[in-house]
């Protein structure tokens, strides 16, 4: 017989449900926000300035979880590890009988760490359980994240393997420092009444090269990363070719209202 002030069971079912629902969603926010976090990151970008929505980053784990066979086995594999790892934090900093024999090595560990074991110690056994598991979800959930982010921004720099597609910008003059004039493509534009402050080797190596070209090695493709915030960011893809470690640059564009075209397509156009 339940006791006179118990919830009903029904209640306590949609409770328990709605505790799980809740902490599900903590964790697709986190592991969504550190994919972006390492994506864009990877890419010179802080997430922190793009205008992100936040229920965009629920839908992004399933990419990091199911993207490929690869995020896939690691997904499970990092199961496998992280229910290890919480079974063995647990026997660790489990209390030491006085009557038992135990590891030489546990025996150290506690020695060693006696604050730990206190702190443990002071922790309602039930809660010191959830909390080392949520502790390991979230460190797994971290590297799962992150490792998935940095490939998935390296596969899409490379112009062979990029989702991202190909951009055509048409600006208004004096809009930006760089650019073509679809007239005169062969001749660079002034750059009178402009400044510069930084790294003058860097807008060397862009002009010139504002244009795709198939015939060079490697072919010079630009794409589009994001549109953000009033804000376009374009770059120049690599080639297979390049160091793992070799970064685009990325060129903020800010948008004009007047007169400014986007031309997007899924990839470089053959000529007919």
């Amino acid at each position: 017989m339940s006791a006179p002030n118990s919830p009903p069971p029904g209640t306590q079912i949609l409770g328990t449900f709605a505790s799980l629902l809740g902490l599900l969603g903590i964790f697709l926010y986190f592991t969504g926000w550190i994919y972006r976090w390492a994506y864009f990151g990877w890419f010179s970008l802080e997430i922190n300035r793009l205008d992100l929505p936040l229920r965009s980053f629920l839908f992004v784990p399933i990419q990091v979880f199911c993207g490929d066979f690869g995020a896939f086995l690691r997904t499970f594999l990092a199961l496998v590890a992280v229910a290890f790892a919480i079974q063995f934090t647990l026997w660790i900093l489990s209390p030491l009988p006085s009557y038992s024999i135990v590891s030489q090595s546990k025996r150290k560990f506690h020695q060693k760490f006696q604050f730990l074991g206190l702190l443990v110690r002071g922790i309602p056994e039930a809660l010191r359980k959830d909390l080392i598991a949520v502790i390991w979800l979230l460190i797994i959930l971290f590297w799962l994240a992150r490792i998935q982010g940095s490939i998935d921004a390296r596969r899409d720099a490379v112009n062979d393997s990029s989702t991202l597609p190909v951009i055509t910008l048409v600006l208004p003059e004096k809009q930006i420092a760089i650019g073509r004039n679809p007239e005169d493509v062969f001749t660079d534009p002034s750059l009178k009444g402009y400044r510069i402050i930084g790294e003058t080797k860097l807008l060397e190596e862009l002009r010139g090269k504002e244009t795709n070209d198939s015939k060079v090695n490697p072919p010079r493709v630009w794409r589009l990363l994001i549109q953000n915030n009033n804000w376009t960011y374009v770059f120049r893809g690599l080639s297979p070719q390049s160091a793992e470690n070799e970064r685009p640059a990325i060129l903020a564009i800010r948008e004009d209202k007047e007169g400014q075209l986007m031309i997007l397509a899924p990839d470089v156009p053959q000529s007919q």
